[in-house]
């Protein structure tokens, strides 16, 4: 119903968000998955539904790292960690937070283990039919803890120079997009700042953007933080767009800007001044799942349309809103 709601209401690509490839890989147990055949046939059944309403559907594949084993975002123990949950991994053994269980840092046979999770995931994404895939390494899961210094201290080859750091999350990539359809598209979300001075430089992040790259990834989705709760972000309008533009523009790969984007001004803007190529708009549609009918009927866009059986409401909203920009302000 979620989902399949935003692809009525016009959204040109859905994304499941993040889905583990593990039972232990989840944050929570509410926590969505591609582990088992059921997943997968489960899955194959929404992605036909967005199909059906000439959407296409992307699938988030995620680990959840040192962050996982805790309570649903909502209720009284909120993101606490779970009275009997399940033993974490972690580059090296160190926990979210004084009151998170301590990760145990992980051996080669983890990550062979882990590796190989993923390749099953996305294969059974192919077979639900998924349109792209996107490799999550943002928010300090599993392998954006790779990457950043913050929670990265190995002395190993897995650790140090960023070109170590890469090393591990470019493996699952690269063993991903080999046994993913090769005309369709890759994109790994990445955290380009740590939000703390001692955390990943604007160097680091284009430079492992340029590396994903270079190993067959179509598109960067270009977050930013949530890998340390001593973060100190920055908020405001489209207040992340700045990292989408520097990646794009430096590394020269195709992005995608995401963070408090919500008007289609701001999307318009951020295109025609080629600081992305694609924008994601999640809680604007959280809030409204037919943002984007909504958005084309304001701009007197025809090109895109509601199911026919909803024609009569959004030509009645195109007209309404027509009449509203006529009348100037009131």
């Amino acid at each position: 119903m979620h989902l399949g709601s935003r692809a009525l209401g016009g959204a040109g690509l859905v994304f499941t968000e993040m889905t583990d490839v593990s039972a232990d890989a989840r944050i929570t147990p509410g926590c969505a998955g591609m582990y088992r055949p059921e997943h997968r046939d489960a899955w194959k059944r929404i992605v036909d539904f967005v199909h059906a309403q000439r959407s296409r559907i992307a699938i988030q594949l995620a680990h959840a790292g040192r962050k996982g084993s805790v309570e649903r975002p909502w209720g009284p123990r909120a993101d606490k960690p779970l009275k009997d949950g399940w033993a974490l991994i972690a580059p090296s053994p160190l926990p979210w937070s004084e009151e998170d269980q301590t990760p145990r840092e992980m051996t080669r046979a983890d990550m062979d283990r882990v590796r190989d999770d993923f390749i099953r995931a996305t294969r059974w994404a192919d077979e639900a039919g998924f349109d792209m895939v996107e490799l999550h390494c943002a928010h300090g899961y599993l392998l954006s803890s790779f990457l950043t210094p913050i929670s990265n201290h190995r002395n190993d080859a897995y650790g140090g120079s960023v070109e170590n750091r890469l090393r591990f999350p470019l493996e699952v990539f690269a063993a991903m997009r080999a046994v993913w359809p090769e005309e369709r598209p890759m994109s790994v979300r990445l955290s380009a700042t740590d939000w703390v001075d001692e955390g990943l430089t604007p160097e680091d992040s284009v430079a492992i953007a340029r590396a994903f790259a270079e190993a067959g990834c179509d598109l960067i989705d270009v977050s930013a933080g949530s890998t340390t709760p001593e973060a100190q972000p920055i908020y405001g309008r489209m207040f992340q767009t700045p990292f989408s533009d520097r990646i794009r523009n430096e590394a020269g790969v195709a992005t995608m800007a995401v963070g408090n984007i919500y008007e289609p001004d701001h999307v318009n803007s951020i295109l025609a001044a080629g600081r992305a190529d694609l924008c994601a708009l999640a809680r604007p549609h959280l809030a409204d799942p037919n943002w984007s009918l909504r958005a084309a009927a304001e701009l007197g866009w025809r090109g895109q349309m509601p199911p026919v059986q909803y024609l009569a409401g959004f030509g009645q909203l195109a007209r309404n809103l027509e009449k509203q920009q006529q009348a100037g302000p009131v």
